[in-house]
């Protein structure tokens, strides 16, 4: 489909970007692996879709934000032949991050920075697309940082997004609702101990919250406010991801 423009899992924590430096932690190892295993699959799918998204040509240099263990940045490197600057506030995720590109042959095409997307230490209209993975979540302002994203973009540069969706379909939600709420922290547990089960409880509650205080067509405005054009949504695997895509219009 084509738009256009519970409990505490973590003690103490009721989600935002206070939880997320615990949370990665926790989860860093085997991160790719486990996700796709929690997704059935879906997640290295969505990653490709969003990959897809964001041509550009050899030797291009672009951005990729939350990037975790480098899954999108790879892509992106191995795809395009272009460079990738990939950054994470999470020294865990990082760490894994160089060992996965090593073994990938790519260390040489992705630099990895620690940072946080809040404040990005880079020079305006510096990069050539951008790419971001599951961030808005875990942040306190989505529309602040979205005008941060946008601001290291050359005009015309395509940009593109991932986050967790909530199908809008009854069937489909109702299957949703009983992943995240039971199957997800089951198979959390049965995959990766303790901290995959919590993670599987904090994605059952941030998910949901996240889409009722950000409907998708209050979050497509804040793209288009924050400076993108042909600003355009899909929503894969029934609504169970929202991957959103636009260009930087002209400065």
């Amino acid at each position: 489909m084509s738009v256009s423009a519970g409990e505490e899992a973590l003690p103490g924590r009721s989600g935002g970007k206070a939880a997320a430096p615990e949370l990665f932690a926790g989860i860093a190892d085997g991160y790719e692996r486990r996700g796709a295993i929690l997704s059935f699959g879906q997640d290295p799918r969505w990653r490709r879709i969003l990959v897809g998204l964001a041509p550009v040509q050899p030797g291009a240099e672009t951005i990729d934000v939350a990037t975790g263990t480098g899954a999108v940045a790879s892509g992106m490197a191995a795809r395009y032949s272009c460079r990738v600057v990939g950054v994470d506030q999470s020294a865990q995720m990082l760490a894994h991050a160089r060992g996965r590109l090593a073994e990938r042959g790519l260390s040489e095409r992705v630099e990895l920075v620690r940072a946080e997307a809040e404040r990005l230490p880079f020079e305006d209209a510096r990069f050539d697309a951008l790419t971001v993975t599951y961030l808005l979540r875990y942040v306190d302002d989505p529309a602040a940082v979205l005008g941060e994203l946008v601001r290291v973009l050359r005009p015309g540069a395509p940009f593109a997004s991932l986050e967790f969706g909530v199908p809008p379909w009854g069937l489909a939600r109702g299957v949703w609702r009983a992943h995240t709420n039971l199957g997800m922290p089951a198979l959390g547990l049965a995959v990766g101990g303790r901290p995959w089960l919590e993670a599987g409880r904090f994605l059952a509650r941030s998910i949901p919250d996240f889409w009722d205080r950000y409907p998708l067509g209050e979050l497509l405005r804040l793209h288009s406010a924050a400076g993108l054009v042909d600003v355009r949504a899909i929503r894969p695997t029934f609504g169970a991801a929202v991957i959103i895509s636009g260009r930087r219009g002209a400065v």
